[in-house]
């Protein structure tokens, strides 16, 4: 055990040595690439400010999500209404496609119980 926890320690250690090297002249170039997104001043009023038009433009945009939520259920209605017509593969990619949300819904409960399949901590 001890041994392992001596090889994590020289891992974390050369592990921290390549990011002081190496991270300012990434850190730098990622800057340079994206200056076009950069505002200036960069302060924090500022951060702020971006903060609030993002806030409040998606505030914005939820009447425009409602219609695309009506159009999409409208097309299930429809699809409902013609499931004669329907093709095995189209059945088969919305089984696979609810059996993901499923899988995803079980991965989110249990990173959420603090990865433990049997219940949460009391």
């Amino acid at each position: 055990m001890a041994s392992k926890l001596h090889q994590l320690k020289s891992k974390a250690t050369q592990l921290s040595q390549v990011v002081g090297k190496h991270g300012t002249t990434y850190y730098k170039q990622l800057l340079e690439e994206n200056k076009r997104y950069i505002q200036e001043p960069p302060t924090v009023e500022k951060c702020n400010l971006l903060a609030k038009q993002l806030f409040y433009t998606r505030l914005a945009s939820i009447p425009q999500r409602g219609e695309a939520f009506w159009r999409e259920l409208d097309c299930f209605k429809h699809a409902w209404k013609n499931r004669k017509n329907l093709k095995v593969e189209d059945a088969g990619i919305a089984a696979l496609f609810g059996l993901e949300c499923f899988v995803w819904f079980c991965a989110g409960e249990i990173i959420g119980r603090g990865f433990t399949f049997t219940g949460y901590y009391v």
